[in-house]
């Protein structure tokens, strides 16, 4: 079992404006758990959360919900709320999705991307590499991030983005746990993406997106 930690709130962070839309909310405290601000198996109180943001308890509480839909957080109703435990499953299943997803974009994008989208993924993974270099996980794992939502959202499926957003932080979040320096070979699979995105092969674009995410491990994680 894991115990159970009081949420720390996080110091020197200002207030959000109070007109703060709920989606907002949620992406804030998505990217703390994301992060490790909040961790696995940490409290989360409707109340302090809702003091940090500068919101009211109603947005927060709709926010859990939607974290408890994607497995980031567990709601007990009437008792309390904690920041999930990474779950071997849960994550590969939801990298398998994720997989497929991304493996859809490309081939139905490659080939129809502006030569600006090809420029800014291309920007992307230098910026990706100086963060693998320096031994950024953040800056690394924010312009991966960017780089694959360039062809989602150039694709314009909100249907796929929908299913994107509800299972990438799941990813994401063990991403950043077990990140490694050693990412050279995904500095060359982007540059492969990208040139076959680019080239209009849409087969083989399709094949190096699937590896990219699928490659993703998810096994042997931690429980700290």
């Amino acid at each position: 079992m894991c115990a159970i930690y009081c949420m720390p709130i996080p110091s020197g962070t200002a207030a959000v404006d109070r007109s703060l839309l709920r989606d907002d909310v949620y992406r804030r405290l998505r990217d703390a758990i994301v992060d490790g601000t909040f961790m696995p198996g940490e409290q989360l109180k409707d109340g302090e959360l809702a003091e940090w943001l500068g919101v009211s308890r109603t947005p927060v509480r709709e926010a859990l919900l939607r974290l408890a839909t994607s497995g980031l957080v567990v709601a007990l109703p009437g008792r309390s709320t904690t920041v999930s435990i990474i779950d071997e499953r849960a994550v590969r299943d939801a990298r398998d999705v994720i997989a497929a997803m991304h493996e859809l974009v490309a081939r139905q994008i490659t080939g129809r991307l502006s030569d600006d989208d090809i420029e800014r993924m291309t920007d992307a993974n230098r910026r990706f590499a100086a963060a693998v270099a320096a031994d950024d996980v953040g800056a690394a794992l924010d312009a991966d991030e960017e780089l694959h939502r360039i062809p989602v959202a150039a694709l314009g499926n909100q249907a796929l983005e929908a299913v994107l957003d509800q299972f990438e932080p799941l990813v994401r979040r063990t991403e950043r746990l077990r990140f490694s320096g050693d990412a050279h070979a995904s500095i060359e699979l982007h540059d492969e993406l990208i040139a076959l995105l680019a080239s209009g092969d849409a087969q083989k674009a399709a094949s190096v997106a699937f590896h990219i995410w699928h490659s993703l491990p998810a096994d042997d994680v931690a429980d700290d």
